[in-house]
């Protein structure tokens, strides 16, 4: 299935009653199967825009829309917080199965999905902890196993991995391109992390600073499967330093034009 953003803005008003534009104009789109990272400085509407995707905020122009979507039962998206988002009164198998109990299936049909995906995530025999008793990245594949449970069309990743440190960090960017040659599902991947983008992503999609708009989409031209050692690799690099070189000058465009929304 193929999601499109097709002319999306977003406009709020603040505390004070001003008005504010997130967004401006972004057109883009994730094909069938497709990994594509969104990237750009803080505060560019990256999550705004994951929001207006999964039907979380209404736009305030343009529209979202999902090619392809035929099976019944199945959500369109299903989305991964920055924050585990774990229910702490509910075990690990019983916060996998939160989405397919509003999906209306049997109790059945829940645990073994819950379980398949689980053991997917290197969660087989945790079923019955409890959030407080995992750590932070345990917590984290409790959330992408809820999020593939439900089997979205598209799967939207909102810094999954910021709050872990380096190490973990590394270890589950790893797992979930292992957990996606397998899957194969559309992904729309937020994060701040430009060698984090490149190394997992088709494309990387660049937001300007705010009001977020589409600065640059830029191919990766790495073989699949990914491993560490490409990111010594001539097209890594390349792509690396291009991304670099665009969200500064939106740094410095923000220091030569102050009054201008910033990151």
């Amino acid at each position: 299935m193929r999601v499109v953003v097709e002319g999306v803005s977003k406009t709020y008003r603040d505390r004070s009653g001003q008005e504010v534009v997130a967004l401006q104009d972004v057109s883009l789109a994730v094909a069938p199967e497709e990994f594509v990272a969104l990237l750009g400085p803080s505060g560019c509407g990256k999550s705004t825009l994951l929001g207006i995707i999964a039907g979380l905020l209404p736009p305030s122009a343009g529209s979202v829309y999902f090619e392809g979507a035929r099976r019944p039962r199945r959500p369109l998206t299903a989305t991964v917080f920055q924050e585990f988002a774990l229910f702490p009164w509910r075990t690990v198998q019983a916060n996998v199965e939160l989405g397919l109990e509003e999906l209306g299936l049997g109790p059945a049909e829940r645990a073994a999905r819950a379980r398949r995906e689980l053991e997917v995530m290197g969660l087989a025999g945790f079923e019955g902890r409890y959030p407080h008793q995992l750590s932070g990245g345990m917590r984290q594949r409790v959330g992408i196993a809820r999020a593939l449970a439900v089997d979205p069309a598209v799967l939207l990743m909102d810094e999954p991995f910021s709050a872990l440190d380096a190490q973990t960090r590394t270890l589950m960017m790893e797992e979930l391109l292992g957990v996606w040659e397998r899957t194969r599902q559309s992904v729309l991947y937020v994060t701040h992390n430009i060698q984090e983008a490149v190394f997992m992503a088709d494309r990387v999609v660049v937001l300007s600073r705010r009001p977020g708009r589409v600065l640059a989409d830029v191919p990766v031209d790495l073989k699949r499967p990914r491993v560490e050692s490409q990111q010594g690799e001539p097209a890594f690099v390349h792509a690396v330093e291009h991304i670099w070189g665009l969200i500064k000058s939106q740094a410095r465009s923000a220091l030569l034009d102050p009054g201008r929304e910033g990151p």
